[in-house]
């Protein structure tokens, strides 16, 4: 424990009244002229200097204890630590690869999937439990595509941002209210939003997944195009040949 001492923000107040008493002493003893004012104030100076000199100055004590703060600290990130999801052991790690922006996506794609494998162990539903392993699919082959396509990460970033974390906020929900193991309007009401809005986020995802393809997909027609082009031109294209038959 180790103790020091501060000075009192108020110890410097006693001369300052010192020096406000000489001065209107000094307005009442002598003449309201110009030199009185003058030979006021210089007794108000004097006042405040001399006493500024003499004033007891107050002393505060300020304990500070080391340890107690050391004690709050390792609390404040054992809480800290308390607060960060456990990645499932069983999800292989990816290696990273120096792009802070695609590194961080990994961490995400970490911490989603073991999320939604606690949910599926904790949901008894099929049907959601179903929807749980459709969503890790596509999540997954989201990931490998713009690892593979890192110019193409910004497509994915509301997918990441927004989308899949709310849809794993409803399925948490759901577990919630799966857990009381009653039936209620607005138990039953709800878990029935959820799993119709996991139907809908699902095929938002597939879309995604696919138009993350389309460059692909153009690309991959231009060549069909200009191979069908150049097997026409050499009689090679199954209606090309026909017609030589005729």
């Amino acid at each position: 424990m180790a103790k020091k001492f501060q000075k009192s923000p108020w110890s410097s107040a006693g001369p300052v009244y010192v020096a406000a008493a000489a001065f209107v002493g000094g307005i009442l003893v002598f003449p309201a002229t110009a030199s009185g004012i003058f030979v006021a104030g210089l007794t108000s100076f004097c006042g405040w200097a001399i006493s500024k000199m003499f004033w007891p100055k107050k002393l505060v004590d300020a304990i500070e204890d080391t340890t107690a703060k050391q004690q709050q600290q390792e609390t404040q990130e054992v809480k800290q630590e308390e607060k960060k999801p456990d990645i499932d052991p069983d999800i292989k790690k990816r290696p990273r690869t120096g792009d802070k922006a695609i590194d961080a996506l990994l961490d995400e794609e970490e911490k989603a999937i073991s999320e939604m494998r606690r949910l599926d162990k904790a949901i008894e539903d099929e049907k959601v439990s179903a929807q749980i392993v459709h969503l890790e699919d596509v999540t997954t082959k989201i990931v490998n595509f713009i690892v593979e396509n890192p110019q193409k990460k910004s497509q994915v970033r509301k997918f990441f941002n927004y989308y899949l974390p709310t849809t794993l906020k409803l399925l948490n929900a759901y577990d919630r209210m799966d857990e009381t193991g009653i039936s209620g309007m607005n138990i039953d009401g709800t878990k029935g939003k959820v799993e119709e809005m996991m139907d809908t986020s699902l095929a938002a995802f597939d879309k995604q997944l696919d138009a993350l393809y389309a460059d692909d997909a153009l690309d991959i027609s231009a060549e069909i195009k200009v191979m069908e082009g150049m097997l026409a031109q050499e009689g090679l294209k199954d209606d090309a040949i026909s017609g030589l038959k005729l």
